[in-house]
């Protein structure tokens, strides 16, 4: 096996090597004949498996005579190789792939005069008042409108209904004392809109056709008649703002209504601050850490980010878009290339956090990120631990654990934690 090492920059290395088949083919009838020798076994692995073995170790051994090539420490190297060229020629495998070390992020530089200056913003009381009454109408519970009447667009109504498909009932097509919202849009289409001018215990049929793309297939298309009995018109009785509704939302027996404007006044300033940093303070830090550290960047990982931009947005696309970016080849290296400035940024970005957060001694471990998650569930109505498994199962705990990092670190520069 021939190996040549070129080194690009200080970190930045080009391993090329050329692998005669006939090596390939011995440690194939190497691992071949170890099978053999083996117990048969239903897990024994097939010759496919065997030769994908074979350039496994054949690669691997490729890798290891480049990085001792180059006088590279394996804690030394950064990420996955990246392929450059991986060609099966008649009497020879030609393969280049670039590695990388990590860089030198030299964390005594000074950026304090690239740390934006904002206000801190703080609520005052009128925005408190109105989040307040806002908060408690959202909150309030529902009740029967005062003066019976019939029905109308966007009352909100309770009512018990059957739904048979050829003259049987189904399952899921029936339920009791049922709040639904007129105009909402949320039951079949015309279901709702047939349910405008019924009476107090009036009990009316609808005939109504489940779409041909709904979910239930046995469903899907066909004529449904629903017999529903109105009980009553209902609407959000506002509560009395005084210290009882506080200690019912505070759940706190010794809260008063001025404990509750406090936490109202603190929630309001913590999401207009956050708001800020998102929106100008985080960008605007990003930008002057950019411009303040200088140092090569590892080509292999801005490469596969480059990848991982492309594939999300493939699949963001449509067939069509798809077949069109795959059948022509400049177009696609064109879509690549246009996302290089950002890769870079956002792995240059990464890695200035991480050397800062090391030197700030600021760590984020898994339990954080699983309350973060928690807490992502709780405000968009999501099941906290489906969303954690989302994450493990899709591998994307690590990168959740740079983004809080990366907030962590800025709210410690900003000075956040010292307000």
């Amino acid at each position: 096996m021939k190996v040549s090492v070129e080194k690009v920059d200080d970190i930045n290395y080009i391993l090329r090597g050329e692998v005669p088949n006939n090596t390939i083919e011995r440690k194939i009838e190497e691992l071949t004949a170890k099978r053999d020798a083996q117990e048969p076994a239903e897990a024994s692995p097939s010759d496919q498996q065997i030769e994908q073995e074979a350039i496994g170790e054949i690669f691997k051994a490729f890798l290891d005579a480049g990085i001792e090539d180059a006088g590279i420490q394996i804690e030394e190297l950064l990420g996955q190789p990246g392929f450059r060229k991986y060609e099966k020629q008649d009497e020879k495998l030609i393969i280049e792939v670039d590695i990388a070390k990590s860089p030198n992020v030299n964390v005594d530089a000074d950026y304090s005069e690239i740390v934006p200056a904002y206000e801190k913003p703080k609520a005052g009381p009128q925005e408190v008042e109105e989040k307040m009454r806002e908060f408690a109408t959202r909150n309030a519970p529902f009740g029967p409108i005062e003066t019976p009447r019939s029905v109308e667009n966007g009352d909100n109504v309770l009512i018990d209904f059957t739904g048979y498909l050829d003259g049987e009932t189904f399952e899921g097509g029936s339920a009791r004392s049922f709040k639904l919202k007129i105009g909402s849009n949320a039951f079949i289409p015309g279901f709702e809109a047939q349910l405008i001018g019924m009476a107090y215990g009036e009990e009316k049929t609808i005939e109504v056709t489940f779409p041909p793309t709904y979910p239930a297939e046995d469903l899907a298309g066909k004529p449904a008649t629903f017999v529903v009995k109105l009980h009553e018109i209902q609407e959000q009785k506002s509560p009395v703002l005084d210290d009882a509704f506080a200690q019912q939302i505070l759940n706190d027996p010794n809260a008063t209504l001025d404990t509750l404007r406090e936490k109202m006044a603190e929630q309001i300033s913590a999401e207009a601050l956050t708001n800020l940093y998102n929106q100008e303070l985080k960008p605007k830090l990003i930008e002057g850490l950019l411009k303040t550290y200088d140092f090569p960047l590892p080509n292999n990982i801005v490469e596969q980010e480059i990848d991982a931009r492309v594939r999300q947005m493939m699949q963001q696309m449509s067939p069509e878009e798809q077949k069109a970016y795959s059948e022509d080849k400049e177009r696609f290296l064109a879509l690549r290339e246009s996302l290089r400035e950002e890769s870079a940024d956002g792995i240059k970005t990464a890695l200035i956090v991480e050397a800062l957060a090391k030197k700030e001694h600021i760590e984020v471990d898994e339990q954080e990120v699983i309350s973060a998650l928690t807490y992502q569930a709780m405000m968009s109505g999501q099941d906290a631990e489906a969303l954690v498994r989302y994450y493990r199962e899709n591998n994307l705990m690590k990168s959740a654990q740079l983004g809080l990092t990366e907030d962590k670190l800025f709210g410690h520069i900003l000075g956040f934690d010292k307000n």
